[in-house]
């Protein structure tokens, strides 16, 4: 797979980005045509409870939303999220051009948000950086979206990209963030869901990619980092995994424990979702370093189906009982927030 090959199929050519911000004072409404700046429209919210519109066609620029611009709505102009794409390509290991280093997982990412309150609706996020074209690069992270701030919500929205796809985090150690990502199609190899954030994912799509690697497993779907205080992590309620590659070559999750952040116990409950045959039925999760063995993290499932969901090892596969499902729910998860 050569670079760009994840946005085959989308709709609009690409978009040279234009330097001339938006006029923003006085509007609640900024549009973004074919020609304009994503980040510019951003840079020229003035307010709360603004919307920037996207217009068709295929942005290619990196998208900052500072903490300073809550309640940001950012949407597509249509309904079909493929038609509205903000895309870029570089990696963990992608060297920065004033020669200070690299951008870091983080730095990778093509949106990055910090606001409290943002909405993104109908659009595709991707990060088309490839391993292949890029052999002398070890840092092989490349986000699409890196989101932490409350309240942030993601619908409808396509998130394309290979390892570190979506960075659900929090805008600090110390704070439980929510997001909430509802009817989303998330891609990717490695670790393609992780972070710290409690996240509820709901009717999503999880599409494994497949990977041209003669070893298994190819890559996990979650790598969640809950933080120890946190009762609640990842929800995944209501979803689906497919994939592109053989069968059982991919893991449901592992555990990440940042080396910044020893204390923390991942979480993650996957329940009623349609496990396809790509996940290993049998040995469904996988450590990320042995001394952090997932057995000894919070890893449930509920009422699974699908032939990556059949339980042949019960050990592996520990489950909620009925009990305590009616505690990992969306409402449980969201509390006070109802978006």
């Amino acid at each position: 797979m050569r670079r760009r090959a994840l946005l085959a199929g989308m709709a609009g050519g690409v978009v040279a980005v234009a330097a001339t911000p938006v006029a923003a004072r006085g509007r609640r409404v900024l549009h973004v045509r074919p020609g304009d700046s994503v980040q510019a429209a951003v840079d020229a919210v003035d307010g709360p409870g603004q919307t920037i519109v996207v217009h068709p066609g295929t942005y290619r620029e990196v998208v900052d939303i500072p903490a300073g611009k809550g309640e940001l709505t950012l949407r597509g102009a249509t309904r079909d999220p493929r038609d509205a794409v903000i895309v870029f390509d570089r990696a963990n290991g992608t060297p920065k051009p004033d020669g200070s280093g690299t951008y870091g997982t983080a730095g990778s990412a093509t949106l990055t948000s910090a606001a409290p309150g943002l909405t993104v609706l109908g659009l595709t996020i991707a990060n088309d950086w490839l391993r292949a074209d890029h052999p002398e690069t070890t840092g092989t992270q490349a986000v699409a979206a890196h989101v932490t701030g409350d309240r942030s919500c993601f619908a409808r929205v396509r998130l394309l990209a290979h390892q570190d796809t979506l960075f659900a985090d929090t805008t600090d150690l110390a704070a439980f963030d929510r997001h909430l990502y509802r009817d989303c199609h998330i891609e990717g190899d490695v670790d393609f869901v992780f972070g710290r954030a409690t996240a509820v994912f709901e009717r999503c799509h999880f599409h494994t990619l497949d990977r041209d690697v003669a070893f298994r497993p190819e890559g996990m779907v979650f790598a969640p980092s809950t933080a120890r205080a946190n009762p609640r992590g990842f929800l995944a309620a209501g979803c689906r995994v497919t994939s592109g590659a053989e069968d059982a070559a991919y893991k449901i999750a592992r555990p990440w424990v940042p080396s910044y952040e020893t204390t923390a116990w991942p979480s993650l409950v996957v329940r009623e979702t349609e496990l396809g045959p790509g996940i290993d039925a049998v040995a469904p999760y996988t450590d990320m370093r042995a001394a952090y063995p997932w057995q000894s993290m919070r890893f449930r499932e509920y009422r699974n189906t699908g032939p990556g969901a059949v339980i042949t090892v019960p050990e592996n596969r520990p489950q909620l009982t009925e009990t305590e499902a009616e505690r990992h729910t969306r409402a449980a998860y969201l509390g006070d927030w109802c978006p």
